[in-house]
């Protein structure tokens, strides 16, 4: 086949899956032609059929391909940087959507779409990151921010700067959320230690610890509040409060 019409016959490939899209939605798509019809965009007269078929091989689901690192994509034949970053853009996308979605809504009505967002915006990450999302009195979401990176502990998180950032938003409430590399959605003693040490500082200063949320590799979360731990902390803190008054 000559190069005009292997040219011409990829453009033709092409358009039947952005027509595909147009007609039937993301839902009409396989995994595999949405990564192929993303590649598209950053060298739109190459055929990247095969790079989005071995993507997926590679990192077998489409959140990990999105997931990989530019280096990571770039040993693929047939990804360079023009692709990933067409990649990279749908994944930030996503991400700020996501965050600026559950903007303005109360908790109590939209913590599916606050896991979504932990889940999109955690999962897959190498380190441990503890995110806080703050709430105002009515437990609607004012803003959400990654505060501490790497090991998560008691003595690794600062709780004044916690505090002052919390207070700097007018916040009433908190939820807190970090991530597992390992996958395991066990809560260590750690993690337990931890909770107990943030809601017992935020409690003097009348700020409500609602949750302690941790993140996996899949799409499952534990949050502390559904399995009664933060109902046992909070009556611990009540007690000693109760003491030092």
């Amino acid at each position: 086949m000559e190069k005009g019409q292997w040219q011409q016959k990829g453009e033709g490939h092409r358009q039947r899956l952005r027509d595909k899209f147009l007609e039937q939605g993301i839902d009409g798509l396989t995994d595999s032609e949405l990564i192929e019809l993303l590649l598209t965009f950053g060298t739109p007269r190459l055929d990247c059929k095969q790079a989005a078929r071995e993507a997926l091989a590679r990192f077998k689901t489409l959140p990990a391909v999105l997931d990989a690192s530019p280096a990571e994509l770039q040993q693929i034949k047939g990804i360079g940087p023009k692709n990933t970053l067409a990649l990279r853009l749908i994944q930030g996308v996503a991400r700020r959507y996501l965050r600026q979605r559950i903007v303005g809504r109360q908790y109590v009505h939209s913590s599916r779409a606050v896991a979504d967002y932990l889940i999109h915006s955690m999962r897959g990450l190498e380190q441990e990151v503890l995110t806080v999302v703050f709430l105002d009195a009515a437990h609607a979401i004012i803003d959400s921010e990654v505060v501490a990176q790497g090991t998560i502990t008691v003595n690794t998180v600062y709780p004044r700067e916690l505090i002052k950032k919390a207070l700097a938003r007018n916040a009433a409430a908190l939820i807190i959320a970090h991530n597992h590399p390992s996958g395991s959605l066990a809560p260590s003693r750690q993690d337990e230690e931890l909770t107990r040490s943030l809601h017992l500082i935020c409690s003097f200063m009348h700020i409500n610890l609602l949750d302690h949320l941790i993140i996996g590799n899949g799409e499952k979360v534990y949050s502390f509040a559904d399995q009664g731990i933060m109902a046992q902390i909070r009556e611990d803190c009540r007690r000693i409060l109760e003491r030092s008054g």
